[in-house]
């Protein structure tokens, strides 16, 4: 999969990005080409070589047709999760890294539904916390939205689920 300067791209578990500069560099004595992505919520720069776009899974922001999927998904969408702690920690570690919106989302919501059961443990906050800021930031983009918008359309979504969330801050 190849970019070009100005595309926006998600990398997983970091966030949005857009492409700023395609370049050669000889880093390791051979040549080689790196996309410089600044991250739009920290203006964090990271230079990705082109050989490691499939294995970091760099990708393009979802589609407007992938958003429609995830708000259906946090209205409608059936949450499974592991009762163990560390399974479950696992399995949504695993989520975040490979980078797919369907598993953010997963993510948030299975933890979002475990929160109104009982209190996340810290390692399950943090990650509750990234989960909803990696989908407002990619919807956001997608649909071209400022984050407020975003964040009210996800808590209505989440409303027809039965779910309460306060956004976190």
């Amino acid at each position: 999969m190849s970019f070009h300067i100005g595309e926006k791209v998600v990398y997983p578990n970091q966030g949005v990005g857009i492409v700023e500069q395609i370049s050669n560099r000889n880093l390791t004595g051979q040549n080689e080409v790196f996309y410089l992505l600044r991250l739009t919520t920290t203006s964090m720069k990271v230079m990705v070589p082109m050989s490691n776009v499939q294995s970091v899974r760099l990708r393009r922001v979802a589609k407007q047709s992938e958003v429609e999927i995830i708000l259906n998904f946090l209205e409608k969408g059936e949450c499974k999760h592991c009762r163990d702690w560390k399974d479950r920690y696992k399995e949504n570690v695993g989520k975040m890294r490979n980078g797919t919106l369907q598993g953010v989302a997963e993510v948030f919501k299975g933890l979002l539904v475990l929160s109104q059961e009982r209190s996340l443990s810290f390692r399950e906050k943090k990650m509750f916390d990234r989960a909803w800021q990696l989908l407002v930031d990619e919807i956001a983009m997608a649909r071209g939205q400022d984050r407020r918008t975003i964040e009210a359309s996800l808590v209505k979504a989440l409303s027809k689920s039965n779910l309460k969330v306060q956004p976190p801050s």
